[in-house]
């Protein structure tokens, strides 16, 4: 099995390129350090998959030496699914960052700055509740509220339902006071 040397050096600068990139700040340059290390990998799979052959159908009188394995393809076909996942999902997080943000570059928050500077102690973060933590605002909470209502209306009725169903007495009318059986 001969290896190309021109497909290995592409595969390393692939690699050093993707993981440089992955390495910075802005989301943008993240998502594509990985496009480029999936890429890189989907190469090293094929690299490693051995010398091209014939197609791995039985028959023909072909013998298995001269047929190509299908498992790096398998391989390689699946590596490009789920890049792809992953990177549709990192689009979604980069788009969500800049609608909120306006920016694509990510920030030290207070406990990555005191982890950094080797801080034991990290100042306890206070919540503000003045702030709507939803970009919908108002409507949004009092969405939230009259769910929470209607929960608790259906808790009561329920409540209500079961204590109503009270167990009455069974009695027999018989005129003359004698067992029916």
């Amino acid at each position: 099995m001969s290896i190309s040397l021109v497909l290995l050096i592409v595969m390393a600068v692939m690699y050093a390129c993707g993981i440089f990139l992955l390495l910075e700040r802005s989301m943008t340059r993240v998502l594509l350090g990985f496009l480029l290390v999936g890429n890189a990998t989907n190469l090293l799979i094929l690299i490693m998959g051995g010398e091209a052959g014939l197609a791995p159908i039985v028959g023909n009188g072909v013998t298995a030496e001269e047929m190509s394995d299908p498992l790096p393809q398998a391989l390689i076909l699946t590596a490009i699914v789920i890049t792809f996942a992953v990177s549709a999902f990192l689009m979604a997080l980069i788009y969500r960052s800049w609608r909120i943000e306006q920016d694509d570059d990510l920030d030290d928050d207070a406990a990555d700055v005191a982890m950094r500077d080797g801080v034991s102690g990290i100042a306890s973060e206070t919540m503000d509740t003045s702030e709507s933590d939803t970009e919908f605002g108002i409507r949004a909470e009092a969405a939230v509220s009259t769910a929470r209502d209607l929960e608790r209306s259906d808790e009561l009725a329920a409540a209500e339902a079961a204590n109503s169903v009270v167990a009455k007495p069974v009695t027999q009318k018989s005129g003359s006071g004698e067992d029916p059986r």
